[in-house]
């Protein structure tokens, strides 16, 4: 008897030993293949992104060219990657305009600022204020220069830092738009992979209601939030370069962030106005006050336009989703993030339903 009970527990414990090894190696693979790809984590999340949400323009395309899948993989990417890179260039060589120009300022024996119109002692709480500071750095930049010192340099590193930011979320979306590009070519293995991957981590029957819910949140979420977010900076970015407000690359960039993390592009937009007033003449201001107040609410005519119906994802969720992604992921972190918490969020509201109904 003592026997066959030390033979059980030698079985029992060579499976023991078994399993943990093999439990343990599984660990490894998984650890190294996740370090191994975490450098392309992202770009490779927001081309899956950009694959879902342009699919139906995609599809119809393919349509045209004869289900000609791969071909209209290579019209897409080339089609997406000008629309990035256009306005890219046209954005940076603002940036690059203002520094050359303050550059060369500076090399002539220092910057000229004009002096404000006395309309500026007229804004609401802050005129006389600003009117002050302006007049004194029109009349002696230098001093001002050397009593601010400390804050614009601050404000300049902040500043430089989220340029160079820009530049490598730039090379992301490139790279995005690539991968995105290869997965529409294979449209029909990537979608079967994620049934089959969703059916295995759910129960089977409910793979493909996953996978569709899972499409239709990125697809509205994608164009419901970023799609509005680029009309927006779009918008407000032409008037800016209309109206030649120094710098106007940079603006428009910040009411993207803005517009993306649900909060009105007018933030941006009003300090803006307020300058334009200050050297414009009053028909020319007035008509980038209203545009500019136009392009703050226009999401509320786009969004339903855009947001995919059925869905009623809160704006708390994609604003804590933008702003948490930006702060781990960087500026692409920015959209992805919103997403991806929006895609969390209905996901987990589809289950408790579900598990409410049963």
């Amino acid at each position: 008897m003592n026997i066959n009970k030390q033979l059980d527990d030698n079985v029992l414990t060579n499976r023991v030993i078994e399993i943990t090894i093999r439990v343990a190696l599984v660990f490894v693979i998984v650890a190294l293949c996740f370090q191994i790809i975490m450098p392309f984590m992202i770009p490779v999340i927001w081309g899956i992104i950009i694959a879902v949400a342009v699919f139906p323009l995609f599809k119809k395309l393919s349509v045209q060219l004869g289900e000609r899948h791969q071909l209209a993989a290579v019209i897409f990417t080339l089609f997406a990657l000008g629309l990035l890179i256009g306005p890219s260039l046209l954005v940076s060589g603002s940036l690059i305009d203002t520094s050359t120009h303050l550059a060369e300022d500076f090399k002539q024996g220092g910057v000229s600022i004009p002096s404000p119109n006395s309309s500026v002692k007229e804004w609401p709480l802050i005129g006389e204020k600003v009117y002050d500071f302006w007049s004194e750095a029109s009349n002696n930049v230098g001093a001002t220069l050397k009593q601010y010192f400390p804050e614009i340099k601050r404000l300049g590193e902040v500043v430089f830092s989220a340029i160079a930011g820009i530049g490598g979320a730039i090379l992301q979306f490139v790279f995005s738009i690539i991968i995105a590009g290869v997965f529409l070519a294979n449209t029909q293995g990537a979608y079967s992979t994620t049934v089959k991957v969703i059916s295995r981590l759910t129960a089977k029957e409910q793979g493909l209601q996953f996978t569709n819910l899972a499409t239709a949140t990125i697809r509205s979420v994608a164009l419901g939030v970023v799609g509005v977010a680029v009309i927006q900076a779009t918008l407000g970015g032409v008037a800016m370069a209309i109206m030649d407000v120094p710098g106007w690359g940079l603006w428009t960039l910040i009411i993207l962030v803005l517009a993306v993390a649900q909060l009105p592009p007018l933030l941006m937009l009003l300090p803006i106005i307020f300058y334009v007033f200050s050297v414009s003449t009053t028909v020319p201001a007035v008509i980038f006050t209203i545009w500019s107040i136009l392009v703050s609410l226009s999401d509320g005519l786009l969004k339903p336009l855009l947001l995919g119906r059925g869905m009623d994802t809160p704006t708390l969720v994609i604003l804590l989703g933008a702003i948490g992604g930006m702060i781990f992921f960087g500026i692409l972190g920015l959209f992805i993030g919103a997403i991806i918490l929006a895609l969390g969020y209905e996901l987990f509201m589809a289950w408790l339903d579900r598990e409410i109904a049963e």
